[in-house]
Formats: C-alpha cells, sequence, structure tokens
C-alpha cells in the first residue's frame, strides 16, 4: 500500500504494525480541511493494506489532537454546503474506523478533544499518560457531538456519566478516564511507547485472523447502535451550525473570551 499522498498523516511501517501520526503540531494536530479529509479515507487504506495486522494512531509533538481548527469549523459556519459534506466525512470516519478488522491502539499524549477525542475512543485499546485530557465540549461553542461524541461515550462508560461530560463540555484527566473505563489504560510517560509497542507486537505476534475476526463480532452490536445514532446526530450537528449561537460560540473561543449564548 503506497501512503505518499498522505501529507497531513505521517504513516510508517515497522513489520505488521503500521503507525498513524496526526502532523500539525504547529496547531497541537488540530483538524482543518486537509487531515479531515485524509482521515476519511486512510482507515478504508489500511483495511485493504494486506501488509498491515495492527495499527498505532497517535499525534505529533507531544499532542494527540486538540479537535477542529476553530478557523476552519468557522468558515463552514451558516454554509448548508459545506457544513454537510463535512458532517459526510465525519461519518465516514467513524464506520471506516468500525469496519477495519484489524485492531487499533490510540497512544494519547495531551488533548484528545472532540474529534480528536472521538478518534481515540472508537480505537480498541486507548493507552494515555494519566494527564492527557479527554473532552468532547461541542456544547461549549453550540454544536451537537455528532462527530462520534453521542455515539460511543455512552458504550463506554454508560448514559448517567456520558451525559455529564457530554452535556457540558468538561474535560477528563487520563489517570480518571482510565478508572472509570473510558479508556484501556494511563501509563507513566517514560512507559507509554514501551507500553504500546509490546501490545502491538503482541497482536501482531498472535493469531492474526482469530483476533481480527473476534474484533469484528465485538463490533458488530456497536455498529448497530452506532449506524442508529449517527445519521440523526450528525443532522442536527449540521442544524446547529447554521446557528447564531454557533458562532457566538467559535468567535469567542477564537477570542479567548467566555460565550455568551442567545439560544437561536
Amino acid at each position: 500500500m503506497d501512503y505518499s499522498s498522505y501529507h497531513h498523516l505521517e504513516v510508517t511501517r515497522e513489520g505488521p504494525v503500521v503507525t498513524v501520526t496526526l502532523n500539525r503540531p504547529e496547531v497541537r494536530n488540530c483538524i482543518d480541511k486537509g487531515l479531515h479529509g485524509e482521515l476519511g479515507r486512510i482507515f478504508i487504506d489500511l483495511d485493504m493494506d494486506d501488509e498491515c495486522d495492527v495499527v498505532i494512531l497517535t499525534g505529533s509533538g507531544g499532542y494527540f489532537c486538540a479537535g477542529g481548527d476553530l478557523r476552519w469549523v468557522l468558515s463552514m459556519q451558516g454554509n448548508p454546503v459545506t457544513s454537510s459534506a463535512g458532517i459526510r466525512t465525519d461519518r465516514r470516519i467513524q464506520n471506516s474506523m468500525l469496519d477495519l478488522e484489524k485492531p487499533i491502539i490510540a497512544k494519547v499524549r495531551g488533548p484528545a478533544i472532540g474529534l480528536g477525542c472521538s478518534l481515540a475512543l472508537f480505537c480498541d485499546f486507548v493507552y494515555s499518560t494519566p494527564e492527557a485530557v479527554f473532552a468532547d465540549p461541542h456544547v461549549s461553542v453550540g454544536l451537537v457531538a455528532g462527530d462520534g461524541g453521542a455515539v460511543i461515550w455512552p458504550q463506554l462508560i454508560g448514559y448517567a456519566r456520558a451525559r455529564k461530560y457530554l452535556l457540558t463540555g468538561d474535560p477528563i484527566r487520563g489517570n480518571e478516564a482510565a478508572e472509570i473505563g473510558l479508556i484501556t489504560e494511563a501509563v507513566p510517560d517514560d512507559e507509554l511507547d514501551d507500553r504500546v509497542a509490546a501490545l502491538a507486537a503482541r497482536l501482531a505476534g498472535g493469531a492474526s485472523y482469530s483476533i481480527k475476526w473476534t474484533k469484528a463480532s465485538i463490533n458488530a452490536g456497536l455498529k448497530v447502535t452506532a449506524n442508529a445514532i449517527i445519521d440523526r446526530a450528525g443532522a442536527f450537528e449540521n442544524l446547529t451550525q447554521m446557528t447564531n449561537d454557533n458562532r457566538i460560540g467559535l468567535e469567542a473561543f477564537l477570542n479567548k473570551e467566555k460565550p455568551v449564548f442567545g439560544g437561536s
């Protein structure tokens, strides 16, 4: 498989283990149109890579992904054509991650926010430092969590806890995220690379078909639930991108101000 067309994702290979690194460290790996498009096709390409058995997903520069680039998100505000195109790509990302039978390990340092958080949580294993931050603050900028949060948080930690975080946008640190089952494990920073590499090697050295098809069996029920939610959450997110509150929220964040929503 040739990954040379990727510019915002760095794709490297060590035997059957392929590492995909979000590579916009100058902006904490925030997602813009280019990176978003590449995320929409990378898991499809990995599925077709016959030499890949395990995927590691991580970020460069000590950051996993600080969410959507606010200037890019603001450029779509109020435009149903561009916003609906973004929603379709979100849906493709979610479905391609669930469809990929090869196990995916998220290695998280720093922030995993918004879509960045969903990218991590849709992985089969999530290892982070205790200080890493997970959050889905869509509501903080007047949006619905339509890019995966409404799907995956309730499945991992239950509806009561998911509501606590999704309806407030509050962050959770890696150590507490591990304690409540949102992620697999919180590991000291100096041990994180070795722990993830050891797991990847173990999976790559295992019975690959049984591992892949066990993952597919586990995901079968999740995919049914996800597809009952994805379209509705995406449609609601698209609607909220047409609201004044969304514009107010985005502009406030860009100006480092507290948004004052008007309910419209």
